[in-house]
């Protein structure tokens, strides 16, 4: 008996979805002269399909992934700290840290300067949290944050708090505040536009009667934002510290 050939689900592989939810046609990369590494913990590097670690990169001309977990080592991290004529910082809080939100911005310029390497880390708070605990280069590093004042887009997933934001909201809140502060002049308004129709075709999948999945998804894909998870399984990049 002839076996059934069944049709391979087709990806694209520039944004890593499938193609009948393909974002490229949304993807407009930035220049910017900051440089933004995004180190991303392996779990996340797995979730092509809904991290927002690879949008981002996708949306910076001037950015790159480096995936691990302790970059105490690791060659590419390093060369770039080595790097002449430019300064690295870490987007992370601390008791320490430089507040975008609260600075003027000749404090910014002078803090930051031009061309800077900023580092994030993409990962859910427990990892992320370890891999700052064993990459002691990164550790070394100053501090920039931010306050944030929206809610995160991210209905998707549930989140720790209200306030918490996925790596690509993230960076569009620090790219806004580097414009007050003068240090960047890319239009970010378009920035967000992939992120939120990933979420619209993850929407429309959950809420399809005819997904296999339909009974066990789509009572609880959206959680109300009144409710958030007690643990921190989530794609995010900041802990309070």
């Amino acid at each position: 008996m002839q076996s059934e050939i069944t049709n391979p689900r087709i990806t694209c592989y520039k944004c890593m979805r499938p193609s009948s939810t393909c974002i490229c046609e949304h993807i407009s990369p930035l220049m910017t002269k900051t440089r933004f590494i995004i180190l991303m913990h392996p779990k996340e590097y797995k979730k092509e399909k809904s991290g927002t670690g690879h949008i981002t990169n996708l949306q910076l001309e001037n950015s790159e992934i480096i995936v691990g977990v302790d970059f105490t080592n690791n060659k590419r991290v390093n060369d770039i700290l080595a790097k002449e004529n430019s300064s690295s910082f870490l987007l992370y809080p601390g008791k320490d840290n430089f507040n975008l939100s609260i600075r003027e911005s000749l404090e910014i310029n002078s803090f930051m300067g031009n061309n800077a390497n900023l580092f994030l880390i993409d990962g859910t708070w427990p990892c992320a949290r370890k891999m700052l605990k064993l990459s002691r280069n990164l550790q070394k590093l100053k501090r920039v944050s931010f306050d944030n004042t929206i809610k995160s887009k991210f209905i998707i997933k549930q989140q720790p708090e209200s306030l918490c934001l996925s790596t690509i909201e993230s960076v569009y809140t620090v790219l806004n505040l580097l414009k007050n502060g003068d240090l960047e002049e890319c239009d970010t308004k378009y920035f967000l536009v992939p992120f939120e129709k990933m979420i619209e075709h993850q929407l429309e999948y959950m809420l399809n009667p005819n997904n296999k999945n339909y009974y066990s998804t789509a009572n609880k894909a959206i959680t109300p934002k009144t409710m958030y998870k007690k643990n921190t399984e989530r794609n995010i990049i900041f802990e309070q510290e």
